[in-house]
C-alpha cells in the first residue's frame, strides 16, 4: 500500500483500510484541532518520535473496551473498597500529559509525546473534547490517564502509574462513570497483554470503523467531566492547585453552543 502524504490546508485523510499491515496510513499535516478530531473521528491517531515526521496510524486490529466488561481484579477491587487512593477527573490536565511523557517505562527509550504533542492536546482539552483522570495519593498525583472523547467513544492516548493500581485505579474510575457521560466504547489502540487483562479485547479494523459510525453521531464538545466517585475524599471533585471541593451529581454536560469543528 502507498503512503499518504497529508497537506496543511487539506484536513481530510485516505480510508484507514489503505494502511500498512503495522497501521501506518499517513504522513504529514500538523496537529491542529480540526485536523486531529477528523483523525479520530475515522479511527486514526498521531503517533512519532521527536525526530520523526508526523506520522498517521489506523491498527487492524484494533484493541477497544467495552466499559461493563472491565475486569476488576481482587486486589483491585480490595483498593477501591479501601479508599486509600483520592480521584478527581480534568482537574491536573497538563500535568497528567506531562508526566505520561517524562515517567520512564521499561524497554522504552524518549518518547513519543513530544513537547509539540502536548500543546496540541492541552488546547483539545481547553476546548472540551480532551480529558483526564488522576490519582492522588496523600495529595501527590500518582498516576492518571487521557485520551480524546468524541460523543459515545473515548479514545484512550496514554496514562502512567508511579505507585501500584494507580493507572488501573484511573481506568476502572472511567469505566464505572463511563455510563454517566455517555461513553459506550475506550479505544485502547494497540494491543497489550496488561489491556486484555483488564477486559480488552481486539476487533477488526472495519468492525471498529462501525462502531464509530453507530457511536458518533455528534461532535459537540464537553465541559469538564465530574465524578460520582472520588476515594477517600467523598463525593465531588477536588480542584488540585486549590485544594477545594466541589460537590455535585455525577454526569457530564454537553455546551450546546460548539457544534462545529474549531480551526
Amino acid at each position: 500500500m502507498p503512503l499518504f502524504r497529508l497537506h496543511k490546508n487539506d484536513f481530510s485523510f485516505p480510508s484507514p483500510s489503505f494502511a500498512e499491515p503495522d497501521g501506518l496510513l499517513a504522513v504529514g499535516g500538523d496537529l491542529s484541532p480540526a485536523r486531529l478530531l477528523e483523525a479520530y473521528r475515522l479511527g486514526i491517531f498521531p503517533w512519532y518520535s521527536e525526530k520523526d515526521p508526523l506520522l498517521w496510524w489506523s491498527p487492524d486490529p484494533r484493541l477497544v473496551l467495552f466499559p461493563a466488561r472491565f475486569h476488576f481484579t481482587r486486589r483491585l477491587a480490595r483498593t477501591m473498597r479501601s479508599q486509600k487512593f483520592a480521584m478527581s477527573v480534568d482537574s491536573v490536565f497538563a500535568e497528567v500529559i506531562a508526566t505520561c511523557a517524562n515517567i520512564r517505562r521499561r524497554g522504552e527509550r524518549g518518547t513519543w509525546i513530544t513537547p509539540e504533542m502536548q500543546e496540541a492536546y492541552i488546547i483539545l482539552h481547553e476546548l472540551g473534547y480532551a480529558h483526564s483522570l488522576e490519582c492522588w495519593l496523600n495529595g501527590k498525583l500518582v498516576g492518571g490517564l487521557y485520551g480524546v472523547c468524541l460523543d459515545q467513544v473515548f479514545f484512550g492516548e496514554s496514562m502512567f502509574s508511579a505507585v501500584a493500581d494507580a493507572s488501573k485505579l484511573a481506568l476502572a474510575t472511567l469505566c464505572k462513570e463511563a455510563p454517566k457521560w455517555g461513553i459506550s466504547l475506550i479505544d485502547c489502540q494497540m494491543t497489550t497483554s496488561h489491556l486484555r487483562s483488564l477486559g480488552a479485547e481486539e476487533v477488526t479494523g472495519a468492525d471498529f470503523r462501525q462502531l464509530l459510525a453507530k457511536l458518533i453521531r455528534s461532535l459537540k464538545s464537553q465541559k469538564k467531566w465530574r465524578l460520582s466517585y472520588t476515594g477517600k475524599e467523598g463525593n465531588g471533585t477536588t480542584d488540585a492547585k486549590s485544594g477545594k471541593r466541589h460537590v455535585h451529581q455525577g454526569g457530564v454536560e454537553k455546551d450546546s453552543q460548539k457544534e462545529s469543528i474549531p480551526d
